[in-house]
């Protein structure tokens, strides 16, 4: 047969029969040992740089706000003046601020913001204003003037009734007479520069976008204060419907996948209906028809539930996501049956691998200790820098933006040349032993947590596989499988392939970084008129995508091959992309469909949960309305507990996607290596056998025809 044998040759060889395979190999060597030992000196480097930076590392640049003169906020001497204070808040909308990360004004350490609203001339009209005023200044003015207190910046133009947010002191806008209005410029006459008051005025727009969104943000945080236990049952409760409905596929898994894709079609269902009636009942309502673009921005976000667009935008996804669903289930009816038998035999894998459900949890703990550790050692090595001091002047000067020192910068040449200039705290960035490494320190810090994190995230999945396969090919399931398949597992896998995981992690990792790069670059040139960049940059963009979901693939399945074979990873790579390829058909139309219906399970966890929060933090059922927290944005609470909803069954399943991966592989080599008759007995259940059977005619694969014949054969032969 030609024309197989062709094909055999662009993807391989066939597996052959071997009577001594019975499942992972146990007597194995290390792989990739030289990745491994340079998987190895990089995280000892990688911990080298995280010592280095918490030597050199301040936290406090970070934590504590720092003033003008560059002292820390509630620290040393400045301990009872833990807030800072700017003298012209307005100023900090420039672009200074984001080329310098400071305000180019003043700012001086206090021990609580001003509560009163006030100008600088009439508060020296009243001794007690004064004294409360003068709380403020850089230093005592003593019994200067007002114009000369300006002149030399001691003290700021104005007070505004303020409220302390990350330990800064913003104007708490929105009480009548907390803010200062046009009319009150003439109360900086007296000789006062009046420019103070006229930024007070022209950047009052700026500051109340700001002042609106720290006041949500404070909402926010209050909103998660009332309703954190409440999120935490809520996630209980994800966690154990993810258990019952794992439990509930080990011994009903043909049942429970048809019930599921009913639900989820019931549940989308119900919210097309619940939008649709929102939409109806605010016909008649005042305001009800503006649309979303005349609304524009609004921090109180209920105000969005009371436009009827809000609810026909809901309306229109939720249709297309049930059209969506309704068209994939039509189309792959058929081969959601077929689906379900690999389906019941990965519930029975886990249900004799029962740890692997919590083997997540692990993986977890170890991401975020790798986390953890690139923040801080980001953090530290960001405060590793010397305090820059830089000269800021309001009037044209040539020695704007230099550095300066502030001890004697009232005696040097710059003060002489520029009467008017300050010499002010800038950022952190002077120079230290190693300034000129800052920069390769931070990239080698991303580089090694996009590494590590991969590293573990391969780990898990090699370790899973490890143990699913050892179930697959064990004769006498589950008599021959090892005591602890998932302890022995997790063994060989940090034994004999740290070099292959590290390898496969560090290809990742590698399109990874090229991808932050070109997000980077592409950030930089939004400005930039060139056509043929913007494209160019694009396209590139997506081939780093789509060649990063490829490597993901490819490593995913060569890790099973590793944990079965103990080769290499190049090796395992090849051998899992040339079964696939003489399997592809199956790979589409038979493994893709089970994570469709994975996916599905956990939508359906997802919308069971959102449903019951949606009721319970929305007060509209009377059964909640004792116990709901009185809430500012009651979708708060429901947003988190729809994504932590989701983590946890993606979790949960991940553990069954994992399974189905490994079966499938293994039973794509079952079918190669053995023909079912009594020498070569199959591994696979009768449940799967059928699989082959109603498969057969979809998959098309060089053999399947003799495969067919060869298991008619034997079945009879068996039967005789």
């Amino acid at each position: 047969m030609p024309a197989e044998d062709g094909a055999y040759k662009k993807s391989g060889e066939p597996k052959k029969f071997d009577p001594e395979f019975k499942g992972p190999i146990h007597n194995r060597g290390c792989t990739d040992i030289i990745c491994c030992i340079f998987f190895i000196a990089a995280v000892i480097g990688y911990v080298a740089v995280g010592i280095l930076a918490w030597t050199h590392g301040d936290p406090r640049k970070v934590i504590y706000p720092t003033d003008s003169m560059g002292q820390f906020c509630g620290q040393g001497k400045l301990e009872k003046q833990p807030l800072l204070f700017y003298f012209n808040m307005m100023k900090c909308a420039t672009p200074v601020v984001f080329l310098e990360f400071q305000c180019p004004t003043p700012q001086v350490c206090v021990e609580k913001c001003p509560d009163r609203t006030m100008t600088l001339v009439t508060a020296v009209r009243n001794a007690e204003d004064w004294k409360y005023y003068k709380t403020y200044c850089r230093e005592d003015p003593g019994n200067k003037k007002a114009q000369q207190i300006l002149h030399e910046k001691l003290c700021p133009s104005y007070l505004i009734s303020s409220k302390p947010f990350l330990q800064r002191c913003f104007p708490s806008l929105g009480k009548k007479g907390d803010a200062i209005t046009v009319g009150d410029q003439e109360k900086f006459n007296d000789g006062v520069d009046i420019r103070e008051a006229k930024d007070l005025v022209a950047g009052m727009k700026n500051i109340t976008v700001v002042m609106e969104g720290r006041q949500v943000a404070m909402k926010i945080f209050e909103d998660y204060t009332k309703s954190w236990y409440w999120i935490l049952i809520c996630l209980v409760i994800a966690v154990v419907l993810s258990l019952i409905f794992i439990v509930l596929l080990r011994y009903l898994a043909g049942i429970m996948v048809w019930v599921m894709i009913i639900l989820v079609i019931a549940v989308v269902a119900y919210g097309i209906a619940h939008c649709s009636m929102k939409y109806v009942n605010l016909k008649d309502m005042p305001g009800a028809n503006i649309t979303l673009q005349q609304l524009g921005l609004q921090p109180n976000f209920s105000v969005y539930l009371h436009i009827r667009q809000t609810w026909l935008a809901f309306i229109i996804i939720l249709a297309i996501l049930e059209v969506i669903i309704i068209i994939l289930l039509i189309f792959l009816r058929n081969r959601i049956r077929i689906a379900v038998e690999l389906m019941k035999e990965a519930s029975r894998a886990v249900g004799h691998v029962m740890s692997s459900l919590f083997y997540p949890i692990f993986t977890f703990f170890l991401l975020t200790i790798v986390i953890a550790f690139w923040g801080v050692t980001a953090v530290f090595l960001a405060t590793s820098s010397e305090p820059v001091y830089k000269v800021f002047n309001e009037t044209d000067c040539l020695h704007s933006r230099q550095t300066c020192n502030p001890e004697n910068f009232s005696l040097s040449a710059v003060k002489t040349a520029c009467p008017q200039s300050e010499c002010l705290f800038a950022f952190y960035g002077g120079e230290t032993p190693y300034h000129k490494y800052l920069i390769f320190l931070q990239f080698y810090n991303v580089f090694l947590f996009f590494w590590c994190a991969n590293f573990v995230t391969a780990l898990g999945q090699m370790t899973l596989a490890g143990a699913f396969a050892s179930y697959y090919w064990a004769p006498n399931k589950p008599n021959d499988m090892p005591a602890f398949p998932l302890c022995a597992s997790l063994g060989r896998s940090l034994r004999y392939h740290t070099g292959s995981l590290a390898f496969g992690s560090l290809i990742l990792s590698i399109v990874q970084i090229i991808r932050v790069l070109l997000e980077y670059i592409d950030h930089k040139l939004k400005g930039a008129e060139n056509k043929f960049a913007k494209f160019l940059l694009c396209c590139l963009k997506c081939c780093f995508w789509c060649l990063e979901k490829f490597i993901k693939f490819i490593n995913r399945n060569a890790y099973i091959m590793v944990a079965i074979y103990g080769k290499n990873f190049c090796r395992s790579a090849r051998d899992a992309f040339f079964l696939l390829m003489r399997n592809v058909v199956r790979v589409v139309v038979l493994d893709k469909v089970t994570d469709f219906i994975l996916f599905l399970g956990k939508l359906l966890i997802v919308g069971l949960v959102g449903i019951f929060a949606f009721f319970f933090f929305s007060g509209h059922t009377d059964a909640f309305k004792g116990a709901t927290p009185s809430l500012h944005y009651y979708w708060v609470p429901i947003l988190t507990v729809l994504v932590g909803t989701y983590l946890i069954a993606h979790g949960f399943f991940s553990v069954y996607a994992m399974c189905v991966d490994t079966l499938f592989l293994c039973f794509c080599e079952d079918l190669e290596r053995n023909d079912g008759s009594a020498a070569r007995p199959y591994h696979m259940t009768a449940g799967l056998r059928d699989i082959l059977l109603k498969d057969a005619d979809a998959a098309q694969t060089p053999t399947s025809r003799d495969e067919m014949l060869q298991l008619t054969a034997s079945e009879k032969t068996m039967k005789n």
